[in-house]
């Protein structure tokens, strides 16, 4: 009797610690998940507003969105859009007596072409003037720059999600009557959060699902017009 108490005593306390384990285990593992997922979470939404970004501009000079992310690629790498440029300040009364001094001298030349004639002397050398004029650039001297850590070449890839990429798609659809360019990208919470914990993801996808919200992360919407929302947004 005096040998069972001690082996008593000792899986008594196995049994104590293991409980206290479980209990531990079963309060960290949701909170280290949701850490892990909001992690992911920021670098994903970053990615879908830059193809948001890129999808704008793209349809500003086509029209339309573009229908798979190698387009946007071609775009970033080699497309133009206009801009508009502002040269000088209408503050600046020097510049502005100047600007006006040079329009009179240019006789002959339309008032819807002078701003056009006024950027020619601008890349001339004539720095002190007061003008604005849509100018076509390179997009990728516009769009993202200034930004060390943009790749145009990560754009189309899942991040974590070992080379899955982003689902997106573009139509153009009768809206009231009205042709309406419409884009969606989608970023699905089984390929953002690979690698965590199945159950708690599957239980964040019924969640989702009972709440009638996309199990995932999603710019834009090919069903109705959203102003190309993010639905984290």
């Amino acid at each position: 009797m005096k040998v069972l108490k001690p082996i008593l005593s000792i899986v008594l306390l196995a049994c104590i610690c293991g409980l206290v384990y479980l209990i531990y285990d079963s309060v960290s593992q949701p909170v280290e998940f949701n850490k892990e997922k909001s992690r992911r979470e920021n670098v994903a939404i970053q990615n879908l507003k830059d193809i948001r970004t890129l999808q704008v501009a793209f349809k500003s000079v086509n029209n339309h969105f573009a229908g798979t992310i190698d387009s946007l690629k071609t775009f970033y790498e080699t497309g133009e859009m206009s801009v508009i440029m502002q040269v000088g300040s209408h503050d600046d009364s020097l510049a502005v007596a100047k600007t006006d001094a040079i329009k009179k001298s240019l006789k002959g030349v339309k008032p819807s072409e002078m701003n056009a004639k006024l950027y020619e002397l601008y890349k001339q050398g004539e720095k002190n003037l007061v003008f604005s004029v849509e100018t076509k650039v390179a997009v990728k001297d516009t769009l993202f720059k200034g930004r060390e850590n943009f790749d145009i070449n990560k754009l189309k890839y899942i991040p974590y999600a070992d080379g899955d990429e982003v689902e997106m798609n573009s139509i153009i659809k009768m809206v009231s009557g009205v042709q309406v360019p419409l884009f969606e990208a989608k970023i699905p919470y089984k390929k953002l959060l690979k690698g965590l914990d199945n159950q708690l993801r599957i239980n964040l996808d019924a969640q989702r699902r009972d709440q009638n919200k996309y199990e995932g992360l999603q710019v834009g919407s090919i069903e109705a017009p959203n102003n190309n929302a993010g639905n984290w947004e």
